[in-house]
């Protein structure tokens, strides 16, 4: 069997404040495949996006990473500037959130993309490969002369996409890229990238608070909740059968179409998210469970087998119960 394209090993990642060290992620560990998807999945705040950032070595001065994060068995986090700066480009690149703060206001979108193509493949003419991405991610050519703000945030999204792909990475990084867009606008930019993945055989990481969207767009889902995995699994059986209460209640959180009558009414997660430098005893879910037990209190979670798959950081599935 082929070593895995990425592979993180107990990833722990603490922000430095005034206040004190912040730890955001917290023993994080997976592998991903050549041409796979894989989903985060949580609410704001539990660390999804400090893994993306953690992945590139793009986080604030100061931030504090440990553990391994190996593409192609080589450690992104060890790696000198140079090396680094070529990998971020040519094995895996990154889609943020936002594309109005992403893009440079000033400059005309071909010339941003043709930057990236010029840094790393030097005296090349960009124009041609501009026209072939801009194309590929399903714009006119002519876009390459306008600026950001004569696009809608939908065109803004896919000059994202495009750049990112500038010098065909091997992994893709989606950060929430259907963040503060239309319904209709978020469908055809996920069909996108689903379509991008399938036909240029991209491992792609996509990363959203919405496990619906997880279900249709990638094979696999971790679930995240302060700083941890607490539910893995086949997406499909993730989102439609959770073995995790806090993945039940994510699930939850978003209707289903049908018969008004007898369709899933969405419901809300009382309470918030633990304070990360003051983490409760055993179970960090356990003070907003609606499922808790005495035990949950005191007892250390770990990932354990949780059937069909999949593996869930809850004592319930001890007992072969889930969510």
């Amino acid at each position: 069997m082929s070593a895995p394209l990425l592979s993180v090993r107990d990833l722990h990642v603490t922000y430095s404040s005034g206040a004190g060290p912040v730890p955001a992620v917290r023993g994080v560990s997976f592998d991903l495949a050549q041409g796979e998807s894989l989903g985060l999945a949580g609410e704001s705040g539990c660390g999804k996006s400090t893994i993306a950032g953690a992945l590139l070595r793009v986080l604030p001065r100061g931030t504090e990473i440990t553990g391994e994060v190996l593409v192609n068995g080589e450690d992104v986090l060890t790696m000198k500037p140079g090396r680094l700066r070529a990998v971020r480009w040519r094995e895996l690149s990154i889609v943020f959130q936002g594309a109005l703060h992403s893009l440079n206001p000033v400059q005309r979108m071909g010339d941003q993309i043709g930057e990236a193509i010029e840094l790393h493949f030097r005296g090349t003419d960009p124009r041609p490969r501009v026209a072939e991405l801009l194309e590929l991610v399903g714009l006119p050519a002519r876009r390459a002369g306008d600026f950001p703000h004569q696009l809608s945030g939908g065109q803004r999204q896919r000059v994202l996409i495009a750049l990112a792909l500038a010098c065909n990475p091997n992994l893709l990084v989606a950060d929430e890229p259907t963040t503060a867009l239309d319904v209709m606008v978020q469908a055809q930019v996920l069909e996108l990238l689903e379509r991008l993945q399938r036909e240029l055989g991209l491992a792609m990481i996509f990363i959203t608070h919405d496990l619906s969207t997880l279900s249709s767009v990638c094979r696999r889902t971790l679930v995240m909740y302060a700083g941890r995995v607490i539910e893995e699994g086949e997406s499909t059986e993730v989102f439609s059968r959770p073995a995790h209460p806090y993945a039940a209640a994510l699930a939850a959180a978003f209707p289903t179409i049908g018969d008004p009558a007898s369709r899933l009414n969405p419901s809300g997660l009382a309470g918030d998210p633990p304070d990360p430098r003051a983490m409760p005893s055993g179970c960090p879910f356990h003070p907003r469970c609606a499922v808790a037990e005495p035990r949950c209190s005191t007892t250390e979670v770990e990932l354990w087998p949780a059937g069909n798959g999949r593996r869930a950081a809850c004592v319930r599935v001890l007992d072969g119960r889930i969510a």
